[in-house]
């Protein structure tokens, strides 16, 4: 727990921060991110080391993109489950949810670890089997986010602290 909020602390995750990142615009084109990185890492064959200007603006994008898009609310299906995300960097999850999440973790870097092996050796099944892991697992957890965002509040509501088991 303490690497995941050091991440979002490195990254400067403010409450402010993390509205702009809920915003469903912000979430969708960072999804957006991943083909257009794995094209000009893959395209490194044709372009050679201007192939890094794409990374770059790749890196870019996914830096600028949460200061681009407005804060919103926890109204959409994306919105709850990046701040389900925030409860979960803030140790607000209850440990019964851990499990899921970090199964679903282990199969995003899992994903991860195909895309690097299918990009270093241009071969497109571990490319697209592990795109299809981090896509996958990532639409996951932005789910079980939104439902533990939505249960977590309802338990507030009923007076419960969040932290105390059902």
């Amino acid at each position: 727990m303490a690497q995941i909020k050091a991440a979002a602390d490195l990254h400067g995750m403010s409450d402010e921060s993390w509205r702009r990142h809920a915003n469903p615009w912000s979430v969708w084109t960072r999804f957006a991110a991943i083909p257009a990185f794995e094209l000009v890492v893959w395209s490194r064959q044709w372009l050679g080391w201007w192939c890094l200007a794409g990374v770059v603006a790749v890196v870019a994008w996914l830096w600028l993109n949460v200061h681009l898009f407005g804060p919103v609310g926890p109204t959409s299906w994306a919105a709850r489950g990046i701040y389900g995300e925030q409860l979960h960097v803030d140790g607000k999850v209850p440990a019964e949810h851990r499990t899921i999440l970090n199964w679903l973790i282990a199969t995003g870097l899992l994903g991860f670890a195909l895309i690097a092996w299918g990009l270093i050796a241009l071969d497109i099944w571990p490319l697209t089997l592990g795109t299809a892991l981090v896509v996958l697992a990532q639409l996951w957890r932005i789910d079980r986010y939104g439902l533990l965002f939505q249960y977590l509040g309802d338990r507030t509501r009923d007076g419960q602290s969040p932290d105390t088991a059902a």
